[in-house]
Formats: structure tokens, C-alpha cells, sequence
């Protein structure tokens, strides 16, 4: 079968609800051609999804010392990095971001701490801020803290916070050489807590640390089975001072392609180019949102700068999409 042929075969598959398997995906990554797998990738959002971009807004609102050795993490306490440490933020401080981030036209507003679970007082302090938060932006708000117990994801959700980020990063094949401190089979047990305590889950990962497009598909179809409400597609941005500073930047053609192909082993998810998307993107940007992704990070990530929300929300429109909720 020709390349195009197969293409819209699965693309039908997917459209009929009936999914594409391992192989196909396999196939379907490998494909030369990015601009026929982006077509179809981009109808089968329009198909599930609409026009609609996510836009979403993160706050690094406790950066660094975090315990765990992540070789891809300038917040690893085992790695001089050179990154700006500081405790919890306030909640005034987090309030004046989110309401700036409203001002801006963000959708939804992230929280994000560096820790590996969040000590019992600075949870208690952080489920203060969501409280505060609730009643001072009409922002979907979002929280990222680690690894969860059943008990604080609860709480979160009667606090209304919408949805939890916890990404498996990589897949389970390629985990161990990304991490030595926890497991593949840790975060997956987080990311059932979440879905169990009834909040939405975010959980995503990262391209390009060495892994095989084998690997990015497993990794794929790994997201897939826990049925996340939203998926970050992050890129590796090599940091100073980490074990994966070194590492060699994967194509923005390849980025591409694992996008598509994820959009047809999730055709109904939320896929948001995150991390990275500024610096290894560049002109294709624009590509990204019409070949199977539908939500983006805007405004700046952890450690890392990103791009002015308004020029997101111009290259939305530009590409007749709008900004939203899912």
C-alpha cells in the first residue's frame, strides 16, 4: 500500500472509532513525508476537538532542590544548574500572575512545584492559595506537586482545581536511563490517584533524550491507556550542569511527526506543544497546530523563558483557529 493510501486508511480507522495498532503507528512515524501525515493528523482534531486551542499559563511557583535525579532537570538538588532556587511563593504573588495571565487571554493557569510529594504544611499553604485563587481569577485552575497520595488528590479536587500534571516523561523501556530515584511504575500509580480521586489528569512527556521513535510510540500508547484529559508534549531543552546537557537536539520534522502520530493514538485528547516548542520549533510553530496539536503553553515554562501570550494568540488566529476551553 502507498504511503498516502495507508495514511488515509488509518486516518478512517481513527475517525471510526476504531483505533490504529502498535504497528500501524509504527509505520505510520516512519513515513518520509511529514506534510500527508500532518493533513490527516490535523482532520482527526478537527474531526474530535474542533478549532479550538488550549491555552494555558504556568507559574514555577517553587523552583529547584527538588530530590530527584531527573538527567533532563535544572530543579534536580543533584545538579549545579545555575537556576534561580526560592521557596513557595505567596499567595499574593501567585494571584497577581494568574490575574496577569487572565489579562493575557490564557484559558487555564498551572501551579507548579518543585518537589517529590509536598510536605503536609506547604500543601496546606498551597491548598490556601487555590482557595484564594478560586475566588480571585475565572481561570481553570491546574496543579503540578509531585507525586500524590489519594487524600491530597481529594482534597485538590473538593478545592475545584480542574486538572493534575504528571508526566511519564519517557517510556517504560527507555525510564531507567532518564532517572535513577524513581520509577516508571511511580509515576503511573500517581497518575491512577489522580484519575481516581475524580480530577482530570495532564500527563505527558519529553522528546528527544536519546529514545528510539519505538520508544516515543510505546511511550504513546503508554499515555493513552491511563486516558488523560490533556498531554504536554514537551522537547529537551539541554541544560547546564545535568547529565543530558550534552545531548543532540531532535529535528523539529521528527517532533512533528510524534505528534501526528499521537494525535491518531489519541484522538480525543487535549495535545499541548509545551516545553521547548519556542527553541526548536521556530517557523513551524505554526505546523505543530495544524498537524494533530490543539493546546499550547504559552508565556514561559519552569526554568525557561517562552513566547509573549499575544503572539500566541495572533498565530491562532492566523492559522483560523481560536482560543478556548476543552
Amino acid at each position: 500500500m502507498l504511503e498516502r493510501e495507508f495514511i488515509s486508511s488509518c486516518m478512517k480507522k481513527v475517525i471510526d472509532e476504531n483505533g490504529i495498532t502498535f504497528e500501524e503507528a509504527e509505520r505510520l512515524i516512519d513515513i518520509r513525508d511529514i506534510v500527508p501525515l500532518a493533513q490527516a493528523a490535523n482532520e482527526i482534531t478537527i474531526s474530535f476537538k474542533g478549532l479550538v486551542i488550549d491555552v494555558e499559563a504556568l507559574l514555577n511557583a517553587k523552583s529547584g532542590n527538588c530530590p530527584e535525579d531527573c538527567f533532563f532537570c535544572a530543579q534536580s538538588s543533584f545538579y549545579e544548574t545555575g537556576i534561580t532556587k526560592y521557596g513557595l511563593l505567596s499567595s499574593r504573588e501567585v494571584i497577581n500572575k494568574a490575574k496577569q495571565a487572565e489579562r493575557d487571554g490564557a484559558s487555564s493557569f498551572c501551579l507548579v512545584c518543585a518537589y517529590r510529594t509536598p510536605p503536609e504544611k506547604e500543601f496546606s499553604q498551597i491548598c490556601s492559595i487555590i482557595e484564594a485563587l478560586k475566588k480571585e481569577v475565572d481561570l481553570d485552575i491546574n496543579v503540578s506537586l509531585g507525586f500524590m497520595t489519594l487524600e491530597k488528590a481529594k482534597k485538590l479536587k473538593s478545592l475545584g482545581v480542574k486538572r493534575y500534571n504528571h508526566n511519564l516523561e519517557a517510556s517504560k523501556s527507555f525510564f531507567s536511563q532518564i532517572c535513577s530515584t524513581h520509577d516508571f511504575d511511580n509515576r503511573i500509580q500517581t497518575a491512577r490517584i489522580v484519575k481516581e480521586s475524580g480530577l482530570e489528569l495532564c500527563c505527558g512527556g519529553i522528546l528527544g533524550m536519546g529514545e528510539s521513535t519505538h520508544q516515543r510510540i510505546e511511550l504513546g500508547f503508554s499515555i493513552a491507556e491511563l486516558e488523560p484529559h490533556e498531554v504536554p508534549i514537551n522537547i529537551l531543552i539541554p541544560k547546564e550542569g545535568t547529565p543530558l546537557a550534552s545531548m543532540n537536539s531532535i529535528t523539529p520534522e521528527e517532533t512533528i511527526k510524534t505528534i501526528a502520530v499521537w494525535r491518531f493514538i489519541m484522538p480525543e485528547t487535549i495535545l499541548k506543544i509545551a516545553g521547548g516548542r519556542e527553541v526548536h520549533f521556530l517557523d513551524k510553530g505554526r505546523l505543530a497546530l495544524t498537524a494533530g496539536a490543539n493546546g499550547i503553553i504559552s508565556g514561559g515554562y519552569l526554568t525557561t523563558d517562552g513566547s509573549e501570550m499575544s503572539q500566541d494568540s495572533l498565530m491562532i488566529k492566523e492559522i483560523g483557529r481560536q482560543t478556548g476551553l476543552h
